[in-house]
């Protein structure tokens, strides 16, 4: 008899589990969208794009996208080959995908930080924001912050994994002014070297609701013969979204 409450409780148990991992798996799916990020909303023209009391965008949201570059594949075919300097090409034709600091849990630079996982920008305060911040549920739960309050770069900053930031408004725009970047992590996926000069100017557009257009010049006359742009785009998550410890 006590063999058989054993055996009844054990059935339960795994009837129970299964039942349970399904739901559990919804809401997963719910927060993440599956393997890497949440499900990005539908598009709705009719939705103007938000404004803070003070008249700049309203950038809040949890976005997906924008970023996890591949220069390779954003500019022409061979394009990038043409703007790397010599040492630059042996470099990247040295390194192996299992050398990314990135697979080690470090930070992946400002490009990376806004890649297919969820994340936000944060405006302090709401009105006059002087600090933007952009979380990422990501490598080593770091933050970047953007100095709005009027700022100039230091003289000579001690290099980062993010660098210092400033940014201003030009109209619906965000201009973001980026230098102080160390050279410990990759630029992109395919492992395109860069030094400590690289130099980074991010113009941000809320184009319409559930869309961030991104386009970022890359100036880094250390690895680079002259500067040039690449374009992302941000997608806003559906709503109930949020950010997960990675």
């Amino acid at each position: 008899m006590k063999g058989r409450n054993v055996r009844r409780t054990l059935v339960v148990s795994i009837v129970m589990v299964g039942l349970s991992v399904p739901l559990m798996s919804q809401e997963l799916g719910r927060r993440l969208g599956g393997e890497n990020g949440p499900p990005v909303a539908k598009a709705d023209p009719s939705r103007p794009v938000p404004k803070l009391a003070d008249g700049t965008v309203d950038l809040s949201g949890v976005w997906r996208d924008g970023g996890d570059a591949n220069l390779p594949r954003q500019l022409k075919p061979g394009e990038l080959d043409s703007l790397m300097l010599p040492w630059a090409k042996a470099k990247m034709a040295s390194r192996k995908e299992t050398d990314n600091p990135y697979f080690y849990c470090m930070p992946g630079g400002p490009l990376r930080l806004t890649g297919s996982f969820a994340w936000r920008f944060v405006q302090h305060p709401t009105v006059n924001a002087t600090h933007i911040f952009q979380i990422q549920e990501g490598n080593s739960h770091s933050y970047r912050q953007i100095f709005m309050d009027g700022r100039k770069h230091p003289e000579d900053p001690s290099p980062t994994w993010y660098g210092h930031s400033i940014g201003r408004w030009a109209g619906p725009t965000l201009v973001v002014d980026t230098i102080g970047l160390n050279d410990k992590f990759w630029i992109d996926r395919p492992g395109t070297p860069h030094t400590e000069q690289l130099h980074l100017i991010e113009r941000w557009t809320r184009s319409n609701f559930t869309t961030l257009d991104r386009v970022v010049t890359i100036d880094d006359p250390g690895a680079f013969s002259k500067p040039f742009d690449v374009s992302f785009k941000a997608n806003l998550a559906v709503d109930g979204s949020e950010i997960m410890e990675y």
